[in-house]
């Protein structure tokens, strides 16, 4: 697409291909953007284009006519790899900042080894380039391409790997969308810069590789510094050094020069009676201490034996007894002050207890008549149905009886009239 707006293309069949024109009064009406590798509908006029004196097709509309097979094997294998991490930034290799070999990919007659050559020779011509020719297009490109790679990773001495081509057709492009070259550019050991067409190009390679260049002329220049600037930074590192270790220089001069206007050199010997003097008082200090350092420890054992002579376990035993036997002695006799205390309104409650017990009564001939089904008491003749078991409570024990007749006070006084 020029920046004027006008659409310049290719068309192609299986035996012929022609240049074509859409200019910005026609294509601004296209719902879709074309992509290489589609199949469109064109509707326009063939003409010779006069500076050239070649024929080109004139396209007035366009439609398209589904997507061409090599755009969608292309973008088939893109999810696939994708789908397996092989575009993952985590395992992309970090370009060397200052490599000493490149090894270069490329066709040895194509215009993408000249730039890349003098590109990598202006910026740092320290460094040792390696090319190893290869097709870059047709059906034996692929194979060329994986052999190259994998003999520049065999050989383990390259420190950078630069892969790619100029411009061109999706088709002329499509070695670089193989899938073995892509794979061989994922398993080398070394960083590898993909350079494949023009800016607006993009190829499978291109996600897979450590870093992707817009031309080949952009992959030498990531591929190596600028010399020039590095010379400049060490110009400039230079000079900072040279004016630290001046710095440096001027303050340790002055230094010395106050340590020879100093007391110490002056006059040593005068320094050196001082410091005999001082050491002399530092010793007496370092005796005193010294038998401070012991007397005191020996003070403080004396105090400890006799603290612990007061708290021996044998004497601690003997008072601990003593005050055992009084404390029983003490409690024998509360105990006996207690039991005589409770002893006295104790008996006097079995007294009337005894008084009003049933148990008396039985004394006297009486008992108790209680029922088998439930031990209710029986009080009334009402409470008795013939037939039932009653147990009856005597004094010195129990009787189980079974009710055959019934017969209350008053039919007992008849009879007896």
């Amino acid at each position: 697409m020029h920046t004027r707006g006008h659409l310049y293309f290719t068309v192609k069949d299986q035996q012929s291909r022609m240049q074509a024109v859409m200019f910005a009064g026609n294509n601004r009406f296209l719902k879709f953007k074309p992509e290489n590798g589609m199949k469109v509908i064109i509707r326009g006029e063939v003409n010779v284009y006069e500076p050239y004196g070649q024929y080109q097709f004139y396209a007035k509309e366009m439609q398209p006519d589904g997507i061409g097979s090599l755009y969608l094997a292309y973008e088939k294998l893109k999810a696939q790899l994708e789908k397996e991490g092989l575009f993952d930034e985590a395992r992309k290799k970090p370009i060397p900042a200052f490599p000493e070999r490149i090894a270069v990919i490329t066709s040895p007659t194509g215009a993408a080894i000249r730039d890349i050559v003098t590109t990598l020779k202006r910026r740092y011509p320290v460094t040792q380039i390696t090319l190893l020719p290869v097709l870059v297009q047709g059906e034996q490109a692929p194979a060329s391409i994986i052999r190259a790679v994998e003999q520049a990773d065999l050989a383990n001495c390259f420190d950078c790997l630069i892969i790619g081509r100029g411009g061109g057709s999706i088709e002329e492009l499509w070695a670089f969308n193989d899938e073995g070259v892509v794979r061989a550019i994922a398993a080398t050991n070394m960083p590898v810069i993909s350079a494949v067409g023009h800016e607006t190009d993009f190829t499978i390679s291109d996600f897979v590789a450590d870093l992707r260049a817009p031309t080949p002329t952009g992959a030498a220049e990531l591929a190596v510094p600028d010399i020039r600037e590095i010379n400049r930074s060490l110009l400039s590192m230079q000079n900072r050094m040279k004016k630290l270790i001046e710095n440096k220089l001027s303050v340790e001069r002055s230094k010395l020069e106050r340590l020879k206007r100093s007391y110490a050199f002056r006059y040593p010997e005068q320094l050196i009676q001082q410091k005999e003097q001082q050491l002399d008082g530092n010793i007496d200090r370092l005796k005193r201490s010294l038998i401070k350092a012991i007397q005191e420890p020996a003070t403080n054992l004396v105090h400890l034996d006799k603290a612990l002579n007061r708290l021996h376990p044998e004497l601690k035993i003997e008072q601990a007894k003593e005050n055992k036997q009084h404390l029983h002695e003490a409690l024998v006799k509360a105990m006996k002050e207690h039991l005589k205390l409770k002893r006295q309104p104790f008996e006097k409650v079995i007294g009337e207890l005894n008084l009003l017990s049933p148990l008396r009564l039985m004394d006297r001939g009486y008992s108790l008549a209680y029922k088998q089904e439930d031990h209710s008491l029986v009080k009334t003749l009402k409470q008795v149905n013939v037939g039932e078991k009653l147990d009856i409570r005597l004094k010195d024990g129990l009787i189980h009886c079974l009710v055959e007749e019934t017969k209350s006070m008053v039919e007992e006084e008849k009879n007896d009239d």
